[in-house]
Parts: structure tokens; sequence; C-alpha cells
């Protein structure tokens, strides 16, 4: 049996009615879950931050071997022009190999300048690792404390939770695939999460801009869905004002007249 366009319209206000009682349970737990992981990716950015510092570290070290290295080399070749300077003809081979010399022994002092520089810019990473360790610590403890009270409420609400998923998961299978994915595109855009609203004193219910006369009385037919053509959320009814207030007033009596009779 085909659905009407009625009953579609009253299963998608049921699916609305059970995702605002979701999302007024979510509400109670506040900006703790959005709070919570804010602090898991500042920890996330820290630990990336300690990760490139260590390696920076090691490139530094690796700095400090390979000028070293160097400074041997430099070392090994001044003992052997000390050994050629033995055995020199004339001075200008004399001056030649003094140059050499000369020439390495300023190489080991550019490279143990290298070495010192390399040295204090490994001592300032690691202050600079120590220091946002002791940040990391204290986020931590703020992490923590976050989560537990997001646990605690989600430990309250969790029973109502599950009830209001498992209604939720029931009245969503009586509506069709493609009617479904607009309701819920819809929502995920609006910021109060109304997809489905009624019209109320003339205005739509999600956005309050006037609904035109002619486009309300469609609504209250009730033959096709009709959405809002400013936000775009689906206009399941029309809340006519006089009605309601003929209807209380007309309870208001009953009330009276059952006490009279008492």
């Amino acid at each position: 049996m085909e659905t009407t366009i009625a009953q579609k319209l009253d299963s998608l206000s049921k699916l609305q009615s059970i995702d605002s009682e979701l999302d007024e349970l979510k509400k109670v737990r506040g900006a703790l879950p959005e709070e919570v992981m804010d602090l898991e990716d500042e920890l996330a950015g820290y630990q990336t931050r300690i990760q490139k510092y260590n390696d920076e570290v090691e490139d530094f070290e690796t700095l400090i071997s390979n000028n070293k290295t160097g400074i041997k080399d430099a070392e090994k070749l001044i003992a052997k022009y000390a050994e050629q300077q033995m055995n020199v003809r004339n001075n200008r081979e004399y001056d030649a190999i003094t140059k050499e010399v000369e020439l390495q022994q300023l190489e080991i002092q550019i490279l143990e300048k290298r070495i010192k520089e390399a040295y204090e810019k490994i001592e300032g990473k690691k202050a600079e690792i120590e220091e946002t360790k002791g940040v990391m610590d204290e986020r931590k403890k703020d992490l923590d404390s976050k989560k537990g009270e997001l646990d605690q409420l989600i430990a309250e609400s969790e029973d109502d939770e599950k009830k209001f998923q498992k209604n939720r998961e029931k009245a969503s299978k009586g509506i069709e695939d493609r009617l479904f994915k607009s309701y819920e595109k819809v929502r995920n855009n609006a910021r109060n999460g109304l997809a489905v609203v009624t019209v109320k004193r003339g205005a739509c219910g999600g956005c309050f801009n006037v609904v035109p006369p002619q486009r309300q009385a469609d609504i209250r037919e009730r033959k096709k869905i009709i959405v809002c053509e400013h936000c775009g959320r689906i206009l399941a009814d029309v809340v006519d004002e006089i009605v309601k207030e003929v209807k209380k007033t007309t309870r208001k009596r009953t009330v009276r007249a059952t006490a009279d009779d008492e």
C-alpha cells in the first residue's frame, strides 16, 4: 500500500521530534565534546612539535659527528705536511706547505666553531622540548578532567539516548530513502537541528520568514511536500492560533462546568 503525503509528513514530524529529544540530551553536555576534541588536537600538535625538535637534535648531532671527522682529517693533513716540511728542497716549497698547514688550522677553527654552535642549538632544542612537555602535561590533566566530566554525563544519559536511538531507527525505516536523505541534509545544515517545522502565526517555524497565505493553504491540504523557500525546511503543517485559542477556551469551560456539577 502506497504511503500518502500526510503519512510521510507525520513520519517526518515524528522523526524530527525524536531527533530534537536527542539534541536536548546532547545539549546537557554543553561544549565538553568540542573541548575534549580541541584538547586532543592540541596535544597531538605538541607531540608533533616535540618530534620535530628531536629530529632537529639528531640533525645537529650528525653535523657535530661530521665536523669532528673533518677535524680529524685536517689534523692528519697537518701531520702529513709537517713530515713534508722536513724534506723540502727550497723556501718556496716550505712556504707552500706552511700555507696549507695554516689553511687546515683555519678549517679546524671553523669546524670547532660549528660544533660549539651545534651544541648550543641542541641545548636550546632540549630546553624547548622540556618546556613543551611541561605544557603538555598540564593540558593532559585538563583533558583527563574534561573527559571524566563528559564520560559521567554520557553515562547518566546513556539509557535515554539508547532508547531514542532505537526509536529513531524504527521511525526512519518508515521513510523512503530519498526523503530521509533530504531530511538529514537539511537538518545537518540547520543551526538548531530542525528540518521539519510548522507554520506559526504565518511564519516558518525555522527561519521565521513569512509564508504566503496561498502556500499556507497548500500546506494545510497536505497533498504535497512543501519546503520553506527561504531556509529549505519541510513545512509539515499550519498551526492556526485562532483554533488553538478556541480549543483552549473550550477546555476551560469544560473544566468549570465539571467543577460546578460537583
